[in-house]
């Protein structure tokens, strides 16, 4: 897979090759993964709200279950606060993929059961920040930047 240069800083990745299929480490599961052009931005992300926003490793997951509709559904990244309530969601989309009204969709059903106040949609290469008021305004609130941990937790 050819590694294309995403929207966001670089950082030291972990390549390695089984039967012709190429993996990537993933440093919180702490395990190789399959790279594919999802989990490169997926990575990327991840690495990015740790060493620049200062998205503290324990609080994350990756892969988050849950279930919706009766179905097993993932949520890329997410972020808890320190009482273990849901603070951040982050939908990954491929680099290569589009982020248009279907993806903000879906990212809207999955976080109105997840009920995040924030949500972040990204391709690795476009990202939206959205703030999310369930008590009065159902509508997001759309932010022109990524905030910090300190800022939002």
């Amino acid at each position: 897979m050819q590694l294309l240069p995403l929207n966001l800083p670089s950082f030291p990745y972990k390549l390695k090759q089984i039967n012709e299929k190429e993996y990537i480490f993933d440093h919180l599961r702490k395990q190789f993964v399959r790279l594919t052009p999802e989990e490169w931005v997926r990575q990327h992300f991840a690495w990015f709200l740790i060493n620049y926003k200062n998205y503290p490793p324990g609080l994350m997951a990756i892969e988050y279950s849950f279930e919706l509709n009766n179905q097993n559904m993932r949520a890329d990244i997410v972020v808890f606060n320190n009482e273990g309530k849901i603070l951040l969601v982050v939908e990954c989309k491929a680099y290569n993929e589009t982020i248009n009204q279907q993806v903000f969709d879906q990212a809207f059903v999955y976080n109105l059961h997840l009920k995040a106040p924030y949500l972040i949609i990204t391709n690795g290469l476009h990202h939206y920040c959205c703030k999310f008021d369930f008590s009065n305004v159902k509508e997001p609130f759309f932010l022109n930047e990524i905030p910090s941990f300190t800022s939002i937790k």
